[in-house]
């Protein structure tokens, strides 16, 4: 006789409890589900991240043309090239005298051709390639003192910005730009332009070589431009027509004229 084989079958009753289980499990799952697509969670905003720094382009190569005792004719001069669509100003070079430059050429090949075309047309006699800023690109502290040595090499000058009239607010941005353009940092012409370029800094981190801008026209519209020197004063050209100086931002007048800082050098 065989014995019976032992049933190893789970009980129907365990099944069924297994199955309501699972079933109770999924509904609450798909009720958690809905709930959350109804009623996300909050979740906080991510950080605003700080604005990048539009750093100046680097200004390459230049033309340099004629050599003057007196600002003034260096200015007519620079005037007269303006004249002829170029984008002329001048500077103080170290030997005392003062010379004119125009363009940013991206090699010294292409200045060269420039200039041999403007001596075949009679606009110059001669000319020089010069590199603005020399081939080394400093940074940091080297590079805003001499921005401010720079600067300084003009006070005591009746500056006025490619020959045009003292009441012009281009006097102001063009020693701004000049200064820039020597040490080859690209600086656009206008306080306006150099207002919107750079980082924004609040007047309590200036530093050497930064710019200062002020609303001298009335409104709040810039106007007028600056070169901050460190303790508390800046080197301008006075819109009047008077001689490029030191001046202090406690100034009552450019105090309540004051708008803003920007910067356009590494962070120290």
């Amino acid at each position: 006789m065989e014995r019976p084989i032992p049933d190893n079958t789970p009980n129907r009753d365990v099944y069924g409890q297994m199955l309501k289980r699972f079933e109770s499990i999924f509904r609450i799952a798909a009720l958690l589900i809905l709930m959350a697509c109804g009623h996300p969670a909050a979740v906080s905003p991510p950080p605003t991240p700080e604005r990048p720094h539009r750093q100046l382009p680097p200004l390459e190569y230049s033309i340099q043309v004629g050599a003057f005792r007196q600002s003034e004719n260096a200015s007519r001069f620079a005037e007269s090239l303006k004249r002829r669509g170029l984008d002329a100003y001048y500077v103080a070079d170290k030997d005392g005298l003062f010379k004119v430059r125009f363009g940013d050429f991206d090699s010294k090949d292409q200045a060269r051709l420039e200039g041999k075309k403007l001596v075949y047309s009679g606009i110059i006699e001669d000319y020089y390639i010069v590199h603005p800023g020399g081939s080394k690109r400093y940074a940091g502290s080297i590079l805003r003192g001499n921005i401010v040595r720079t600067a300084q090499e003009y006070i005591g000058l009746p500056y006025r910005w490619g020959g045009t009239s003292p009441d012009s607010s281009f006097d102001c941005s063009g020693l701004t730009m000049t200064v820039y353009r020597i040490n080859g940092l690209n600086l656009p012409r206008s306080s306006v332009q150099q207002y919107h370029t750079g980082r924004p800094i609040s007047r309590s981190r200036l530093q050497r070589g930064d710019l200062v801008f002020f609303a001298t026209a009335g409104g709040k519209k810039v106007s007028h431009v600056g070169i901050y020197a460190g303790n508390g004063k800046f080197i301008h050209a006075p819109r009047s027509g008077g001689k490029i100086g030191f001046e202090f931002l406690s100034n009552s007048y450019f105090s309540g004229r004051y708008v803003g800082a920007r910067s356009y050098l590494e962070k120290r």
